[in-house]
């Protein structure tokens, strides 16, 4: 498979973002590309100035690339965390969104990044969700949201929200299930071994 072929999906890092929000899905679509690259994908992290980004819970990441540098998207994963709360009042950032939603078929977001997505107004008289102690939260940046607070993800086309953390593993399946060939999703849920059954 040549670059010119290869289609790519972009996970932004960014100062206290979450880190299983961005990891997770890391996990499950590096597995996919790495191991079935035949399949055209490639998957990349980037920063705003491509340095190392510390996360909210102190784990420091060191993306491949900057904002200016990532080829072309074709998926953007636009995780949450703490580092989510600036960037709601942020124009710079929700302008770069507003400009991504123009040229990238497909946005994706985990936990409070979906917040970032309603006040960049990605969301509007869109169904989406985020993590359970943000709805209201979610809601009350644009109220023709309808907010989903009981699904782990939703699909509605060429925006993908994922409920909080590790919903996002759940969302990066589903990615793969809907781009790639059929039982793709499944050789990956079982490479990474991925069948949560929760002791509590």
């Amino acid at each position: 498979m040549t670059d010119e072929g290869v289609r790519h999906i972009g996970i932004l890092l960014f100062p206290d973002v979450e880190e299983l929000d961005a990891i997770g899905p890391w996990e499950v679509l590096s597995f996919w590309t790495r191991t079935f690259p035949g399949d055209g994908w490639r998957v990349w992290s980037f920063s705003a100035d491509g340095e190392p980004v510390t996360c909210a819970k102190g784990l420091t990441v060191v993306p491949h690339r900057s904002i200016a540098d990532i080829p072309q998207l074709d998926v953007l994963v636009h995780p949450g965390g703490r580092g989510t709360r600036p960037q709601l009042g942020d124009a710079g950032h929700l302008e770069w969104l507003r400009s991504q939603r123009a040229s990238v078929p497909l946005m994706t977001s985990v936990c409070t990044g979906a917040l970032v997505f309603a006040a960049a107004g990605l969301l509007n008289g869109r169904p989406a969700t985020t993590h359970w102690a943000s709805v209201d939260r979610l809601a009350a940046l644009d109220s023709t949201i309808d907010v989903r607070p009981d699904d782990r993800f939703v699909d509605d086309g060429d925006v993908v929200t994922s409920a909080g953390v590790s919903a996002g593993i759940d969302m990066a399946l589903h990615l793969v299930a809907r781009l790639g060939p059929p039982g793709r999703a499944r050789d990956v849920r079982r490479g990474v071994q991925y069948d949560p059954q929760p002791p509590v």
